[in-house]
């Protein structure tokens, strides 16, 4: 195992931070797989679950039965980590620009330009070596003027070549749940039954330039844009994985996931050995773009009367809210049919405020897909 330390960009005089990265395996030998943990710092199971991923790669690495690298980075954003206001942590956006420490991440499509035409061919392996290279040398022209800017250029830079990538995130009150672009299905289908994703959230492009799907989308996009020219194949699986809610911080829950990302990479042929058998898929992969988020109609106490994993049909109560002034009380109910899969913590409602999110069968929503 070989330890990375990466220098950010210093925002202040005196101030400087890292970026760390482990990494196990042998470099160009087989698949690369990269896992990041906490890119919103505040949300805290995946770096539990990479502490306990850790300790057994290095033993699979001291026996021999790694088969490719992998690269693990349990604290993707030791900025984020550091937000601290009246002894809350704020780890979703940075307070010196307000942005989403996962949002607008690199256009690798734009980047590219028409240009990489001229250096593909009809070798579907070796044009993926060309875009690759074309990645690295597009992201070598970029100079971070910013301490978030450089955290996002490291960020890609050790992830962008990759064969699967998986960010490890939670919600605030969840189950676990999984976000991967559509095209990618296949290859994600064992990592959702080895995880036992309770729902899988779909869409080609959800918008807002987050982490996985700027080191995804531009595979698919370029194979649908050269059909017929030149095979591209789809060469990264990148995938968000939300490891339940935020107080779900367990040893027990930790190895258990630690374990199954083990069995899928494993799946994979990273691993040596015969991967544990598929279990029973836990969902069936549902559209983001029909996701519904119930909102709070009015100010007031919230009170649930569903919890994550249930399933609630169109048009049942899901919680209510209660204005102790007028004692009016509001039921909320869900537009759609699905699995309640997240909803907030927060216990009293300001007036559209959101609540919860049913993961709908059908697609009704466009646009960016993405919450703030």
């Amino acid at each position: 195992m070989q330890v990375k330390r990466h220098a950010l960009l210093s925002p202040s005089v005196g101030t400087q931070r890292e970026l760390l990265s482990f990494h196990y395996g042998q470099p160009g030998r087989g698949e690369k797989v990269y896992l990041q943990a906490s890119l919103h710092a505040d949300e805290l199971p995946g770096m539990l679950v990479l502490h306990h991923l850790k300790q057994k790669l290095a033993a699979l690495e001291a026996r021999g039965e790694l088969l490719g690298e992998v690269v693990v980075v349990p604290v993707a954003n030791p900025i984020g980590l550091n937000q601290t206001l009246m002894h809350g942590q704020l780890g979703r956006f940075d307070f010196a620009s307000g942005e989403n420490f996962n949002r607008q991440y690199p256009d690798f499509l734009a980047l590219l330009g028409e240009q990489i035409a001229s250096r593909l061919s009809q070798d579907a392996e070796a044009n993926k070596r060309v875009i690759r290279a074309a990645m690295g040398e597009a992201l070598a022209a970029i100079q971070p003027t910013t301490e978030l800017a450089s955290l996002r250029h490291t960020l890609v830079s050790l992830a962008y070549d990759a064969d699967v990538v998986l960010d490890l995130h939670c919600d605030f009150d969840a189950v676990l749940h999984v976000y991967t672009e559509t095209p990618y299905l296949d290859q994600a289908e064992p990592l959702n039954r080895y995880l036992g994703a309770r729902a899988v959230l779909l869409a080609k492009g959800s918008g807002g330039a987050s982490f996985d799907e700027a080191l995804s989308g531009h595979w698919w996009r370029l194979a649908e844009q050269y059909a017929g020219r030149f095979p591209i194949p789809l060469a990264c699986l990148s995938a968000t994985v939300e490891l339940r809610g935020e107080t779900d911080v367990y040893h027990h829950l930790a190895e258990q996931d630690a374990a199954n990302l083990l069995a899928f990479l494993q799946h994979r042929g990273v691993l040596a050995g015969p991967a544990p058998a598929l279990p029973e898929p836990a969902c069936q992969p549902t559209p983001l773009a029909g996701s519904e988020t119930l909102r709070a109609p009015h100010a007031g106490v919230v009170a649930f009367l569903k919890q994550p994993g249930d399933y609630v049909e169109a048009g049942e109560v899901v919680a209510d809210v209660i204005d102790p002034l007028s004692d009016r009380v509001s039921p909320v109910l869900a537009g759609v049919s699905g699995v309640l899969y997240a909803r907030g913590i927060v216990r009293y409602a300001t007036a559209g405020m959101d609540l919860c999110k049913v993961a709908g069968k059908v697609a009704f929503r466009s646009g960016n897909l993405l919450s703030a």
